[in-house]
């Protein structure tokens, strides 16, 4: 059994673990698209946006190490965990909106047949400016804070007020989004793969070829909405939990932190 110090070490051992690895994933995502020059097409250039928004996000998970020395200097940390909370909230509402925009280009593009390409600047624009609007929230209601047993800053539901902003701020509009998101990806890729087989039984194979192309080609940026979907659930439950019992389960915050980083990268 490690004592309490020791099993702070180990907890940010693996936030800081999981989150670089997170980080690099990301990196190399972002070199690879520009490797291959992939960034010329809005909704990939979209994607880099997005992962970029992870690679931040990972860099700041990964940062929440610097908590396990908290003991020492409560005053100092917890300057330092106002501006961690916020860069956190920041940062997990621009992948939320990065995420977003994506969905609705493709939306747009594969089942209303109309291009958006005027709207990057929308669309980027927001994906900055919103989050900042947000993660103010919290920073004045005096919101932010270390978690029940002193490990990461971040909203923290320890009570049910701090549970209901959190939920108002956070879960509550990613859920919404995301189930919303992922709803019209299942619908996008139902009508492709229709488009698919009538263009292959009734004109030129070219054009069959083409929208088999079209498909392999939307499929993964189809997958970010609904793997961020299914990575969050588990993250609610936890915050949930938190908000009726005051001993923090140690196995199910580790649990959360490996899945808060697996789904950084998506």
């Amino acid at each position: 059994m490690l004592n309490s110090s020791g099993e702070s070490i180990f907890k940010h051992a693996v936030f800081a673990v999981t989150n670089g690895i997170s980080a690099l994933v990301c990196l190399l995502v972002a070199i690879l698209v520009l490797c291959l020059k992939l960034y010329k097409k809005l909704v990939y250039r979209l994607a880099l946006y997005q992962v970029l928004s992870g690679l931040a996000l990972a860099v700041v998970g990964a940062m929440q190490v610097v908590f396990v020395n908290y003991d020492r200097s409560p005053k100092i940390y917890g300057h330092v965990c106002n501006i961690m909370g916020l860069s956190v909230v920041y940062t997990e509402w621009m992948k939320l909106l990065f995420t977003m925009w994506v969905t609705f280009h493709l939306f747009c593009f594969a089942v209303l047949h109309k291009n958006l390409k005027k709207l990057e600047v929308l669309y980027v624009v927001t994906s900055l400016l919103v989050p900042a609007l947000i993660a103010i929230v919290p920073l004045v209601t005096h919101a932010y804070g270390l978690s029940s047993d002193g490990d990461v800053c971040n909203i923290y539901a320890n009570t049910s007020v701090a549970f209901i902003e959190r939920l108002a701020l956070w879960d509550g509009p990613a859920m919404l989004m995301l189930i919303a998101a992922s709803t019209a990806m299942f619908v996008m890729v139902i009508k492709l793969a229709s488009q698919v087989r009538q263009r292959s039984q009734y004109e030129s194979i070219t054009d069959g070829d083409q929208y088999k192309k079209a498909l392999k080609q939307l499929l993964p940026l189809a997958a970010f909405p609904l793997l961020f979907f299914i990575f969050e659930i588990p993250v609610l439950v936890y915050h949930v939990y938190t908000t009726q019992h005051s001993v923090p389960n140690e196995g199910m915050l580790i649990a959360v932190a490996v899945y808060v980083a697996g789904n950084i990268p998506n």
